[in-house]
Protein backbone atom coordinates (compact mmCIF):
# COMPACT_ATOMS: atom_id res chain seq x y z
CA UNK A 1 0.00 0.00 0.00
CA UNK A 2 1.10 3.57 -0.56
CA UNK A 3 1.03 6.18 2.18
CA UNK A 4 -2.47 7.40 1.26
CA UNK A 5 -3.89 3.92 1.59
CA UNK A 6 -2.10 3.38 4.88
CA UNK A 7 -3.39 6.67 6.27
CA UNK A 8 -6.93 5.82 5.21
CA UNK A 9 -6.70 2.39 6.84
CA UNK A 10 -5.22 3.65 10.12
CA UNK A 11 -7.58 6.61 10.46
CA UNK A 12 -10.50 4.34 9.69
CA UNK A 13 -9.45 1.92 12.42
CA UNK A 14 -9.01 4.81 14.86
CA UNK A 15 -12.54 6.05 14.15
CA UNK A 16 -13.98 2.56 14.52
CA UNK A 17 -12.19 2.06 17.84
CA UNK A 18 -13.43 5.44 19.09
CA UNK A 19 -17.01 4.67 18.03
CA UNK A 20 -16.84 1.26 19.69
CA UNK A 21 -15.88 3.04 22.91
CA UNK A 22 -18.74 5.51 22.43
CA UNK A 23 -16.35 8.37 21.91
CA UNK A 24 -16.43 11.08 19.22
CA UNK A 25 -14.50 10.33 16.03
CA UNK A 26 -12.25 13.32 16.63
CA UNK A 27 -11.38 12.41 20.22
CA UNK A 28 -8.17 10.61 19.21
CA UNK A 29 -5.20 12.33 17.57
CA UNK A 30 -2.93 10.33 15.27
CA UNK A 31 0.73 11.14 15.89
CA UNK A 32 2.74 9.92 12.89
CA UNK A 33 6.07 8.64 14.22
CA UNK A 34 8.54 9.86 11.63
CA UNK A 35 11.80 9.01 13.40
CA UNK A 36 14.40 7.29 11.20
CA UNK A 37 12.11 7.51 8.18
CA UNK A 38 13.53 8.55 4.78
CA UNK A 39 12.74 11.96 3.38
CA UNK A 40 10.52 10.73 0.57
CA UNK A 41 8.16 9.07 3.04
CA UNK A 42 7.93 12.25 5.11
CA UNK A 43 7.15 14.30 2.01
CA UNK A 44 4.50 11.78 0.96
CA UNK A 45 2.90 11.96 4.41
CA UNK A 46 2.81 15.76 4.25
CA UNK A 47 1.34 15.66 0.75
CA UNK A 48 -1.31 13.26 2.04
CA UNK A 49 -2.34 15.78 4.68
CA UNK A 50 -0.69 14.51 7.87
CA UNK A 51 0.33 17.38 10.15
CA UNK A 52 1.04 15.80 13.56
CA UNK A 53 4.40 14.04 13.83
CA UNK A 54 6.46 12.44 16.58
CA UNK A 55 10.24 12.41 16.83
CA UNK A 56 12.64 10.71 19.24
CA UNK A 57 15.74 12.88 19.02
CA UNK A 58 16.03 16.64 19.14
CA UNK A 59 18.97 16.92 16.74
CA UNK A 60 17.43 14.63 14.13
CA UNK A 61 14.16 16.52 14.36
CA UNK A 62 15.89 19.87 13.91
CA UNK A 63 17.40 18.71 10.64
CA UNK A 64 14.11 17.30 9.42
CA UNK A 65 11.58 19.91 10.49
CA UNK A 66 13.21 23.33 10.97
CA UNK A 67 12.78 24.31 7.31
CA UNK A 68 9.55 22.37 6.80
CA UNK A 69 7.87 24.38 9.54
CA UNK A 70 8.15 27.45 7.33
CA UNK A 71 6.33 25.69 4.50
CA UNK A 72 3.80 24.05 6.82
CA UNK A 73 2.93 26.43 9.67
CA UNK A 74 0.12 24.10 10.77
CA UNK A 75 2.53 21.36 11.81
CA UNK A 76 2.38 19.98 15.34
CA UNK A 77 5.57 18.26 16.50
CA UNK A 78 5.72 15.92 19.49
CA UNK A 79 8.94 14.88 21.21
CA UNK A 80 8.33 11.27 22.19
CA UNK A 81 11.90 10.25 23.05
CA UNK A 82 13.91 10.92 26.21
CA UNK A 83 15.00 14.53 26.64
CA UNK A 84 18.44 15.35 27.99
CA UNK A 85 18.46 18.48 30.11
CA UNK A 86 21.18 20.06 27.97
CA UNK A 87 18.91 19.72 24.91
CA UNK A 88 15.88 21.25 26.60
CA UNK A 89 16.30 24.74 25.15
CA UNK A 90 16.57 23.37 21.61
CA UNK A 91 13.58 21.12 22.25
CA UNK A 92 11.24 23.87 23.42
CA UNK A 93 12.19 25.98 20.41
CA UNK A 94 11.14 23.24 17.98
CA UNK A 95 8.45 21.08 19.54
CA UNK A 96 4.82 21.89 20.27
CA UNK A 97 4.48 19.02 22.75
CA UNK A 98 7.08 17.33 24.95
CA UNK A 99 5.69 13.97 26.07
CA UNK A 100 8.70 12.82 28.10
CA UNK A 101 9.04 14.93 31.24
CA UNK A 102 10.21 12.28 33.68
CA UNK A 103 12.59 13.52 36.40
CA UNK A 104 13.20 16.43 38.78
CA UNK A 105 16.29 17.75 36.97
CA UNK A 106 14.34 18.15 33.72
CA UNK A 107 11.47 19.85 35.55
CA UNK A 108 13.92 22.32 37.08
CA UNK A 109 15.59 22.97 33.72
CA UNK A 110 12.26 23.66 32.02
CA UNK A 111 11.20 25.92 34.88
CA UNK A 112 14.40 27.97 34.58
CA UNK A 113 13.83 28.36 30.84
CA UNK A 114 10.30 29.56 31.49
CA UNK A 115 11.54 32.03 34.10
CA UNK A 116 13.97 33.52 31.59
CA UNK A 117 11.23 34.26 29.09
CA UNK A 118 11.09 31.09 27.00
CA UNK A 119 7.65 29.87 26.00
CA UNK A 120 7.20 26.24 26.95
CA UNK A 121 5.34 23.73 24.78
CA UNK A 122 2.55 21.53 26.08
CA UNK A 123 3.95 19.02 28.56
CA UNK A 124 3.19 15.38 29.38
CA UNK A 125 4.86 13.19 31.98
CA UNK A 126 6.21 9.84 30.82
CA UNK A 127 5.36 7.04 33.23
CA UNK A 128 7.45 3.86 33.25
CA UNK A 129 4.47 1.61 33.90
CA UNK A 130 6.58 -1.54 33.68
CA UNK A 131 9.32 -0.08 35.91
CA UNK A 132 11.94 -1.23 33.41
CA UNK A 133 15.46 -0.16 34.39
CA UNK A 134 16.52 0.50 30.80
CA UNK A 135 13.51 2.66 29.97
CA UNK A 136 12.88 6.34 30.67
CA UNK A 137 9.89 7.50 32.68
CA UNK A 138 8.92 8.06 36.28
CA UNK A 139 7.82 5.03 38.30
CA UNK A 140 4.10 5.08 39.11
CA UNK A 141 4.80 5.38 42.83
CA UNK A 142 6.94 8.49 42.21
CA UNK A 143 4.43 10.23 39.94
CA UNK A 144 2.67 12.23 42.69
CA UNK A 145 5.94 13.75 43.86
CA UNK A 146 6.98 14.68 40.31
CA UNK A 147 3.61 16.27 39.58
CA UNK A 148 3.85 18.20 42.84
CA UNK A 149 7.29 19.47 41.81
CA UNK A 150 5.88 20.55 38.45
CA UNK A 151 3.12 22.46 40.21
CA UNK A 152 5.65 24.05 42.57
CA UNK A 153 7.56 25.33 39.53
CA UNK A 154 4.39 26.45 37.74
CA UNK A 155 4.74 23.87 34.97
CA UNK A 156 1.36 22.92 33.52
CA UNK A 157 1.14 19.18 32.87
CA UNK A 158 -1.65 18.14 30.50
CA UNK A 159 -1.38 14.38 30.69
CA UNK A 160 0.64 11.18 30.74
CA UNK A 161 2.48 8.98 28.27
CA UNK A 162 3.71 5.40 28.47
CA UNK A 163 5.50 2.72 26.46
CA UNK A 164 4.53 -0.73 27.81
CA UNK A 165 7.09 -3.54 28.05
CA UNK A 166 7.34 -5.45 24.78
CA UNK A 167 6.77 -8.83 26.44
CA UNK A 168 3.69 -7.93 28.48
CA UNK A 169 0.03 -7.43 27.66
CA UNK A 170 -0.26 -3.70 26.90
CA UNK A 171 -3.85 -3.39 28.14
CA UNK A 172 -2.82 -3.63 31.79
CA UNK A 173 -0.35 -0.77 31.29
CA UNK A 174 -2.86 1.38 29.42
CA UNK A 175 -5.40 0.80 32.17
CA UNK A 176 -2.84 1.79 34.80
CA UNK A 177 -1.96 4.98 32.93
CA UNK A 178 -5.63 5.90 32.56
CA UNK A 179 -6.18 5.32 36.27
CA UNK A 180 -3.21 7.52 37.17
CA UNK A 181 -4.42 10.27 34.85
CA UNK A 182 -7.89 10.20 36.34
CA UNK A 183 -6.49 10.26 39.86
CA UNK A 184 -4.50 13.41 39.11
CA UNK A 185 -7.10 15.16 36.97
CA UNK A 186 -5.15 14.92 33.72
CA UNK A 187 -7.02 14.77 30.41
CA UNK A 188 -4.39 13.71 27.86
CA UNK A 189 -3.29 10.09 27.46
CA UNK A 190 -0.59 9.30 24.89
CA UNK A 191 -0.50 5.53 24.62
CA UNK A 192 -0.73 2.90 21.93
CA UNK A 193 1.48 2.24 18.92
CA UNK A 194 1.19 0.38 15.61
CA UNK A 195 0.38 -3.00 17.13
CA UNK A 196 -1.94 -2.00 19.95
CA UNK A 197 -3.46 1.43 19.34
CA UNK A 198 -7.02 0.11 19.17
CA UNK A 199 -6.64 -1.39 22.64
CA UNK A 200 -5.24 1.91 23.85
CA UNK A 201 -8.23 3.81 22.43
CA UNK A 202 -10.62 1.42 24.16
CA UNK A 203 -8.87 2.26 27.44
CA UNK A 204 -8.94 6.02 26.95
CA UNK A 205 -6.06 7.10 24.70
CA UNK A 206 -6.37 10.63 23.34
CA UNK A 207 -3.18 10.33 21.26
CA UNK A 208 -1.79 7.23 19.52
CA UNK A 209 1.75 7.09 18.17
CA UNK A 210 1.86 5.11 14.93
CA UNK A 211 5.02 4.61 12.88
CA UNK A 212 5.59 1.39 10.98
CA UNK A 213 1.90 0.82 10.24
CA UNK A 214 1.88 4.19 8.45
CA UNK A 215 5.32 4.40 6.89
CA UNK A 216 6.45 0.80 6.67
CA UNK A 217 9.49 -0.49 8.49
CA UNK A 218 12.11 2.07 9.41
CA UNK A 219 15.13 2.43 7.18
CA UNK A 220 18.07 2.69 9.52
CA UNK A 221 21.36 4.17 8.35
CA UNK A 222 24.05 1.66 7.43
Amino acid sequence: MDINQRIAEITGRIKQAAQASQRPNDSVTLVAVSKVQPEDRIEAALAAGLRVFGENRVQEAQGRWADRRKAHPDLTLHLIGPLQSNKAEDAIALFDVIETVDRPKLVQTLAKLAQTGHKLPRLLVQVNTGEEEQKAGVAPRDLPALLALCAEHNLSIEGLMCIPPEDEEPAMHFALLAKLAQRHGLSVLSMGMSGDFETAIRLGATHVRVGSALFGERVRPA
